[in-house]
C-alpha cells in the first residue's frame, strides 16, 4: 500500500514514518508526507495514496476541511489525534479508525492490517458524514455499527437494548432489525452513557427512553416498549431508579 501522511508537526510526520518503515514494510511500499490541508490534497491527487493518516488540527484547517474538499474518498482513512475525548468520541460513533499521539506501535501495526483487510474486500470509508456530524451538536445522533457483512448507520433514538453475546454485541433496533458487531458491550456502554443508556445487568444495556416500566419484584426487571424483560443486577437497582427519575 502506498501511504500518505499529513500533520503540521515535521517531528509527529518523522516518527510515524520510521514506525511505518520498522512495523510495517511489509504491507507499506511507499511514504509521502504534507504539512496541511492544501498541500494534503495536492500529494492526495499526485499520488493516489492506498491509506491516508490524517491530523485534525492544523495550520490551514482541520482534517476534515480536508475531507470536504475532497469530496470522494477512495482511500483508507486513519485519523491521528492528541487525546480530545470529544473528538475521540466523535470516531468511535462514525467507526473511523483513529490513533492517539504519541502513536502506539502495535496500534499502527493493528490500524495498517485493518486498513489492508478492507482494500482487500473493496470496503472504503463512508462513514465521513456521521463523522462530521458527530462532530457537532446534534440531537438526533447517529452511529456507525459495522460488522464482516455490512455497515449501518443507525440514529442513536433508534437503539432499543443491547446484548452481550461474549466479544460481541447484539444490537435490538425500534424496526425490529437485530445487528451483531463484533466489539465487546463495554465499549458501547462507554459511548452511550450521555444518550441515557445503563448498564442494568452485566450482559444488557438498555436505552431509558425506551423503557415503559419497571417491575421491582424479584430484584427488579426493566419492560421495554418492544416487550422485551430486561433484568435489574441488585447494585444497579437504586442507581436505575434514580436514572428513571431524572430522565
Amino acid at each position: 500500500m502506498k501511504a500518505l501522511i499529513i500533520d503540521n508537526s515535521k517531528q509527529v510526520r518523522s516518527a510515524l514514518v520510521d514506525q511505518l518503515n520498522v512495523f510495517c514494510a511489509d504491507d507499506i511500499t511507499s511514504i509521502d508526507e504534507a504539512e496541511g490541508v492544501s498541500t494534503g490534497l495536492k500529494s492526495i491527487k499526485e499520488h493516489k495514496p492506498d491509506i491516508v493518516f490524517l491530523d485534525v488540527e492544523m495550520d490551514d484547517g482541520t482534517g476534515l476541511d480536508l475531507l470536504k474538499e475532497l469530496g470522494a474518498v477512495n482511500f483508507q482513512l486513519v485519523f491521528v489525534t492528541a487525546y480530545n475525548k470529544y473528538a475521540v468520541d466523535a470516531f468511535r460513533f462514525s467507526a473511523i479508525d483513529f490513533l492517539l499521539k504519541p502513536v502506539d506501535p502495535e496500534e499502527l501495526v493493528a490500524a495498517v492490517a485493518k486498513a489492508k483487510e478492507n482494500i482487500e474486500r473493496k470496503d472504503t470509508v463512508n462513514q465521513i458524514k456521521v463523522l462530521q456530524e458527530a462532530m457537532l451538536y446534534n440531537n438526533d445522533k447517529k452511529i456507525v455499527l459495522r460488522n464482516s457483512d455490512a455497515i449501518y448507520i443507525v440514529k442513536v433514538s433508534e437503539i432499543i437494548n443491547c446484548r452481550a453475546e461474549g466479544s460481541y454485541t447484539h444490537f435490538n433496533l425500534t424496526d425490529d432489525r437485530e445487528i451483531l458487531i463484533s466489539k465487546g458491550l463495554k465499549e458501547y456502554e462507554e459511548l452511550l452513557a450521555p444518550f441515557h443508556f445503563v448498564r442494568a445487568h452485566h450482559a444488557h444495556l438498555v436505552n431509558l427512553n425506551k423503557v415503559v416500566r419497571m417491575d421491582k419484584a424479584d430484584g427488579g426487571t426493566l419492560v421495554l416498549d418492544n416487550g422485551v424483560h430486561i433484568p435489574v443486577s441488585q447494585r444497579k437497582r437504586e442507581h436505575i431508579i434514580h436514572l428513571i427519575n431524572n430522565l
